[in-house]
């Protein structure tokens, strides 16, 4: 599925969060949103998801217009939101019962249960997982959805170095099975040059969205990853130079 954004504007209190940003994701591409904390990222997402709605502008999806909460959006979060009374199997199935397909989510959540390293945790509950495993169940929960087009939100910011890293891995493999248009907001920018075919970085109006940086990676590992130094300084440059201009004018970073 195809995503674009036409001149979306929101604002907080009467404070401009985003002014016209425009924004597109191509059918099956991966695409991280970086900037300085405080610019509207998940502020993006919560639109999107029909969480927030926009002053103004135009969210298409293959070029249909998206008002409100939409099924070509599913959303998940920095926190895995488990429900503690409820089996692994019960809660990555929750989509599937909402929507009235219980029985269609939970074969397919059965048979994807090894896919997300999962199996034989199927009737456990979410106390007796760890952090890592609790995420790779959120994850299957949002991918079990009828969306084409995933949102995800600091999906990893909670985790420990390590276990971010494993998840990251795992993600990595996953992207080919999934078959997913993925837009991802994170902090992390070792994280979106990893994971990203694209970067994004989003600044405070009235400077708004910069060019995309394409990540080019005919074959991606750790090793890769840290060769990649140039794109690394550029994105930070990017960044940089946007907080010193918002310090200069006195501003401090915005509440979403």
């Amino acid at each position: 599925m195809k995503l674009r954004i036409e001149n979306l504007s929101f604002s907080y209190e009467d404070r401009p969060i985003l002014d016209r940003l425009c924004l597109d994701v191509k059918d099956g591409e991966f695409v991280s949103l970086l900037g300085p904390s405080g610019c509207g990222k998940s502020t993006v997402l919560k639109l999107l998801t029909g969480i927030l709605t926009p002053r103004s502008g135009t969210i298409l999806v293959d070029g249909q217009a998206i008002n409100g909460v939409s099924e070509r959006f599913a959303y998940m979060p920095q926190n895995d939101l488990l429900f503690p009374w409820k089996t692994i199997l019960d809660n990555v199935c929750l989509y599937g019962q909402i929507h009235g397909s219980l029985r269609e989510i939970k074969s397919k959540a059965l048979a994807w249960f090894p896919l997300f390293g999962l199996e034989g945790y199927e009737h456990a509950y979410p106390s007796s997982l760890s952090g890592g495993m609790r995420q790779r169940a959120a994850f299957l929960r949002t991918a079990l959805c009828r969306a084409d087009i995933l949102l995800l939100d600091e999906p990893f910011g909670a985790l420990d170095v390590i276990t971010r890293g494993e998840m990251q891995d795992w993600l990595l493999r996953m992207r080919e099975q999934m078959k997913k248009t993925v837009l991802l907001v994170t902090h992390d920018m070792d994280e979106a040059i990893y994971l990203s075919d694209r970067i994004l970085i989003l600044n405070p109006p009235p400077d708004g969205l910069s060019a995309g940086l394409p990540v080019l990676a005919a074959g991606r590992n750790r090793e890769w990853l840290y060769s990649q130094s140039a794109l690394r300084g550029e994105i930070y440059s990017q960044i940089r130079r946007t907080q010193t201009a918002a310090a200069a004018k006195g501003d401090t970073s915005c509440p979403l």
